[in-house]
C-alpha cells in the first residue's frame, strides 16, 4: 500500500487533501483510481488508512478510514555526523540510513573533507530533505528524518543536545572499545545517540583529540577500513541492532 507523508494541516477528522505535487503523483506518476486505499501520515507519530476518492492532476481528496499504529519507527533517536563529499555518495547515505533507522543526518565539514561549500549545501538541503522522504514513505516509517545544515567541527562537538546523548565518533586506530562492546556495557538504554564519522582520509588525530577533550568516545567498527559512505551505514545499523531497534 502506497504511503504519503502530508503536512498536518491537510488531515482534517475525517478526511484528507492531497498538495497538489502528491496529487499529481497519485494521478500521473502511480494512476491510482477513486477506491484505491493508501496510508497517510502526518510525520507528528501517527498515520491514517485513506480511500482515495476525488482524483484529478493537482487536487486528490479522500476519506479517513481508520488509524492505525506505527510500527517501524525506532525508539533510539540517532543522529548521524557524516562528512560532505560528492552528491552520489551522500545522497546514497541519506538514503540507505532512513532505512536503517538515522533519525537526523548533519553534514559535517572537518580537515580532510572534500566538499566544504557551505552555500552549495544550503541549496541543496530542499533535495536531501526530499530524498529522505521518499525514503521514508518506501520504507515504512513514521517521521521523516531531520537533514540538518552543515556545521564545521568545533561546532558539531559542541551540538546542544536537548538531553542525556551518547557520544560516539568513529576511529579506525582505536584498538580498545569496539562500538559493540561499548554499547553492550551502557548501565542503561539510551535515548538518544550521535554518531560521527569522518571523510574520505578520516579525522586526523588533532580533531580526534578535539572530540575527546569534548566528551566523545571513539570507537571501532571492525579490524577492516570502511570507505567513508560504508562506515556509514554499517555504524548505524550495528548501533540500532545492539540497541534492540533494528
Amino acid at each position: 500500500m502506497h504511503r504519503f507523508f502530508l503536512p498536518p494541516e491537510n488531515i482534517g477528522k475525517s478526511r484528507v487533501r492531497f498538495p497538489a505535487e502528491t496529487a499529481h503523483q497519485i494521478h500521473a506518476v502511480l494512476r491510482l483510481r477513486p477506491g484505491h486505499e493508501v496510508i497517510v501520515l502526518n510525520n507528528g507519530g501517527q498515520a491514517f488508512r485513506v480511500r482515495l476518492e476525488d482524483i484529478r492532476p493537482a487536487a486528490v481528496t479522500g476519506i479517513i478510514l481508520d488509524e492505525i499504529p506505527l510500527t517501524g519507527e525506532p525508539k533510539t533517536h540517532l543522529t548521524l555526523f557524516i562528512g560532505l563529499t560528492q552528491r552520489e555518495k551522500f545522497e546514497w547515505v541519506l538514503q540507505k540510513g532512513t532505512e536503517v533507522g538515522v533519525s537526523a543526518f548533519i553534514p559535517l565539514i572537518t580537515r580532510r573533507t572534500l566538499v566544504r561549500e557551505i552555500e552549495t549545501a544550503h541549496n541543496k538541503q530542499g533535495r536531501w530533505q526530499r530524498i529522505v522522504q521518499e525514503a521514508a514513505e518506501q520504507c515504512g516509517r513514521g517521521r521523516i528524518p531531520e537533514v540538518h545544515l552543515p556545521l564545521e567541527l568545533p561546532q558539531a562537538l559542541d551540538y546542544p543536545w536537548p538531553g542525556p546523548t551518547l557520544r560516539l565518533v568513529a576511529w579506525e586506530n582505536e584498538t580498545q572499545n569496539g562500538l559493540r562492546q561499548i554499547l553492550q556495557h551502557l548501565p542503561e538504554q539510551p535515548q538518544q545517540v550521535a554518531l560521527m564519522i569522518g571523510p574520505e582520509g578520516g579525522l586526523s588525530l588533532d580533531e580526534i583529540t578535539q572530540a575527546q577533550e569534548a566528551g566523545w568516545v571513539t570507537c571501532s567498527l571492525g579490524t577492516r577500513i570502511l570507505r567513508m559512505e560504508t562506515a556509514a551505514i554499517v555504524g548505524a545499523a550495528l548501533t540500532l541492532h545492539e540497541l534492540g531497534d533494528l
